[in-house]
């Protein structure tokens, strides 16, 4: 929730201390609803874009999940790689969107993807580059591009690496002499390549491994056919480099058809929403730790606007995608190992994308529109584990201030633990904003162990913008 109002830092502070409600929120997990959709945040008409972020905003969205397709950003070799501002390259849009997504409250997520011809000897954007090092170059400009500390240029903290490289139609070869899978340990090349390049131009960055395809045959097939089981890929990704440095796993758990729905059962090592606690055990087993997953992109379309390659195989009505919209996030906000749940796609626009968009191409709502908004609101925000006995720092993202701020500027925090509907504590720490759009501070109250608590946080500055959010404490 965004609003303006010319009051001091400390009279907004105490005017909301004493608005919220005793029962503001309930103590269950909270995390990041997403919206993935290029052609609706980056090309369409500029008044399009405007109203569609705001269209996220107003679903209870708090992230815009994007592309950064290395074939069309850097069609022909730059002379000076790690120069976002050489002429090869062609950012303005990525750069519009990073730099206005935040006045509508929103972060962008980016996926780095796609090998330009000139840096893999002139084949398709899914063979890898010859050369990493290229791909080092071109993940670290935009990071450094993106990292808050430019004014004007906005932040980007959360990144991934690769579209859906367990299918040949993003990442080829798949399988080697003899039918042996050899993708997963040509991604960790490209993931380490891409990593070392985000972490140099910004060293904060949030890095998600994965973002795998919901099933494949583990077997030849022939060419961009060819694909590798979520699962699979991930057990022999974790078999080459059982330390890759990631912060989560990027998951794409769509059911098979359409109209089988979140609730579909699919054969493991496939993945459905209805596996996804398994594969989250898995990952944990295959990396000796826990591993977060990002559901990054998740959806249905609907007829009549797709037809299907046969009967039976198109778009369910959109009182059923309503319907599936709401057990979708239901069933990942029920997971104790998704933190993250993206749509594909905000609004229908044509034939290069999908029509699973929550609005019509011509900005009309479906039915979803409502019910998503209103699933969405109860589960957007973050999720903290917190220490029992003791004090602890909560690090909250306020991109809407930075739209008006720059990194540095004096903030205050209200913030008010609940448990239950009973208040446990109250605090009014001043503090600063970060490069990263976000605030951090110390919260005075001691988690009792084994308990969970709901803390709502108001930001504000001293031109009387405010930007709120809902954070769950759970266990650490």
């Amino acid at each position: 929730m965004i609003v303006s109002r010319p009051l001091r830092l400390a009279l907004i502070a105490f005017v909301v201390l004493l608005a919220l409600p005793a029962g503001a929120a309930e103590a269950s997990p909270r995390m990041p609803i997403c919206f993935y959709d290029d052609p609706s945040f980056r090309w369409a008409p500029a008044s399009d874009i405007l109203a569609n972020l705001n269209a996220a905003r107003a679903a209870h969205a708090s992230l815009v999940h994007v592309l950064a397709d290395w074939s069309q950003i850097a069609p022909e070799k730059p002379k000076n790689p790690l120069n976002g501002d050489d002429p090869a390259y062609r950012l303005s849009d990525l750069d519009a969107l990073v730099r206005t997504a935040p006045r509508y409250n929103l972060q962008v997520f980016i996926t780095i993807s796609g090998t330009p011809k000139w840096a893999n000897g002139g084949q398709t954007p899914n063979h890898p580059p010859t050369n990493l090092q290229d791909l080092t170059n071109f993940a670290h400009m935009l990071a450094a591009r993106y990292n808050g500390r430019r004014p004007g240029f906005g932040a980007v903290t959360r990144w991934a690496v690769w579209n859906e490289p367990n299918l040949g139609l993003f990442l080829t070869p798949q399988f080697g002499p003899g039918g042996k899978i050899v993708s997963p340990a040509e991604y960790v090349k490209l993931y380490l390549a891409a990593y070392k390049g985000i972490k140099a131009g910004n060293p904060s960055a949030v890095v998600a491994a994965g973002e795998t395809s919901n099933r494949g045959r583990n077997h030849p097939t022939g060419g961009i056919s060819d694909s590798v089981a979520p699962a699979t890929f991930a057990h022999l990704v974790a078999l080459v480099d059982p330390k890759l440095p990631f912060a989560a796993w990027s998951e794409h758990p769509y059911p098979s058809e359409y109209r089988l729905g979140p609730l579909q059962k699919v054969a493991y090592p496939n993945v459905s929403l209805t596996n996804i606690d398994k594969f989250g055990a898995s990952l944990q087993q295959w990396f000796h730790r826990r591993v977060p997953i990002w559901i990054t992109e998740w959806g249905e379309q609907t007829a009549p606007e797709y037809v299907g390659p046969s009967p039976g195989l198109g778009g369910v009505s959109h009182a059923q995608q309503a319907k599936d919209a709401v057990t979708a996030l239901h069933l990942a906000a029920a997971s104790p190992y998704v933190q993250m749940f993206c749509w594909f796609i905000l609004r229908d626009s044509s034939s290069q994308t999908w029509f699973s968009g929550l609005e019509t191409k011509s900005g009309a709502k479906k039915p979803a529109y409502a019910r998503f908004a209103a699933t969405a609101g109860t589960i957007d925000g973050q999720t903290i584990a917190v220490a029992p006995n003791r004090y602890f720092t909560a690090t909250i993202d306020v991109p809407f201030l930075t739209y008006h701020d720059l990194p540095g500027a004096p903030v205050g925090v209200t913030y008010r633990v609940y448990l239950g509907r009973s208040v446990a504590a109250i605090g009014q720490p001043l503090v600063h904003l970060a490069a990263d759009q976000t605030v951090s501070f110390r919260v005075k109250f001691k988690p009792a162990k084994g308990m969970s608590y709901t803390m709502t946080v108001v930001v504000n500055d001293k031109h009387g913008q405010k930007a709120t959010r809902t954070v769950a404490l759970v266990p650490a």
